[in-house]
């Protein structure tokens, strides 16, 4: 729902309804995310992208049914085998579950608090009965952290699923969950999707050089929320790294360590350590890789500055199992040389370690683009 907020909210707001399609599974090859949405206007217009193009049409058509008076909302699969995906025009071979509904103030008159919640960057999450009795489909239960709004049509399937929602909320993840009519978790009849709304991750960039400006811009263009961290008050200014959502004056280790304090760090979080200088260095990756809730920590470096910084963190007491977490010397083997290409390698080990990837050509590899498992679930 995130990336078409905008236009929703509008036509909610001006009472009109309109036709929401949301990704809620994936299986293979699939070309788009669970989460992904697209819009059917009001006044026919297509707002969004399912599938990156392959099955925009149908899902049009199906929208444009979905507004029909008394229309009910759809569950509907798309996609077949790799050798006949050309016949239903999903043409990666993956499989898209796709859930129509319209959406007006009566059909979810708490929309408003939830945009109201994301711009905020708070977090809330959707729980959407998308299949099961034909009177249950299409209910809805939203969840902050502090309380819960709407009705499934079962108590204590919003007792389960509240508690469910808080999990996924930290972990910013969609899901597609399972339960019985009455919210038995081991049941069967129910299937409700859970988009996490969560904030977006964060990524903080130590070290206020010419590289970090193009790791913030990159790090933004890839939905993170960054910070731009160093000590020298001469060189961390927001005119020179205008990629960046926030630039701190302040000693690496000291900012990292109130933030982790504040709970402001998490299993989400990517950090870049650019300064190649121990005294900056060191403290900072002390903090960091004795955090086990860091996503992604990556230093930049020679090899023979990756050697010294290993024999300082051991010296440290730094454990075997902790220096195994850190990305030294950051980024994938690109043969990059400007501070752009440098924040490209960076940003794609990042990504092949979050989804499993071997970082190698796919024009060298066979099988599937997408390994089994790893488009299961959305990743916020």
């Amino acid at each position: 729902m995130r990336d078409v907020l905008d236009p929703l909210t509008s036509w909610w707001a001006d009472g009109k309804a309109v036709a929401l399609a949301t990704v809620v599974a994936t299986f293979r090859s699939a070309p788009r995310q669970a989460g992904a949405s697209m819009l059917v206007g009001p006044d026919g217009e297509a707002v969004g992208s399912v599938s990156g193009g392959c099955v925009e049409s149908a899902v049009y058509e199906l929208g444009i049914q979905v507004l029909g008076e008394g229309a009910r909302p759809v569950l509907q699969r798309y996609g077949v085998s790799d050798d006949d995906a050309f016949a239903v025009g999903l043409t990666c071979g993956g499989i898209l579950d796709i859930f129509v509904e319209k959406i007006d103030p009566e059909t979810f008159p708490q929309l408003g608090a939830v945009a109201e919640a994301i711009r905020a960057e708070s977090p809330v999450a959707l729980a959407t009965v998308v299949a099961g009795p034909a009177e249950r489909v299409g209910r809805r239960l939203v969840i902050w952290p502090d309380r819960v709004d709407g009705f499934t049509g079962s108590s204590r399937l919003d007792d389960a699923l509240r508690d469910d929602a808080h999990g996924l909320l930290a972990a910013g993840r969609n899901a597609m969950l399972h339960y019985g009519v009455d919210g038995q978790r081991r049941g069967e009849g129910l299937d409700v999707f859970v988009e996490s709304l969560a904030p977006p991750p964060r990524m903080i960039v130590f070290g206020a050089i010419d590289f970090a400006a193009a790791v913030a811009r990159i790090g933004s263009f890839l939905g993170y929320r960054v910070t731009v961290c160093d000590a020298r008050p001469v060189f961390a200014t927001t005119s020179r790294f205008p990629g960046a959502n926030e630039v701190v004056v302040e000693w690496p280790h000291r900012y990292l360590a109130a933030e982790a304090e504040a709970g402001r760090v998490d299993g989400r979080t990517a950090i870049c350590v650019l300064t190649h200088d121990p005294k900056f260095d060191i403290p900072v990756l002390e903090i960091a890789l004795r955090l086990p809730e860091i996503g992604y920590i990556g230093a930049m470096g020679s090899r023979r500055t990756h050697e010294d910084r290993l024999a300082r963190l051991v010296k440290a007491g730094l454990t075997e199992a902790e220096l195994a977490r850190l990305a030294s010397p950051i980024g994938l083997d690109l043969g990059a040389r400007t501070p752009e290409e440098t924040a490209v390698s960076i940003a794609a080990e990042m990504i092949a370690l979050h989804w499993g990837g071997g970082g190698i050509r796919l024009a060298d590899r066979d099988g599937p683009i997408h390994a089994p498992g790893r488009c299961e679930a959305g990743r916020r």
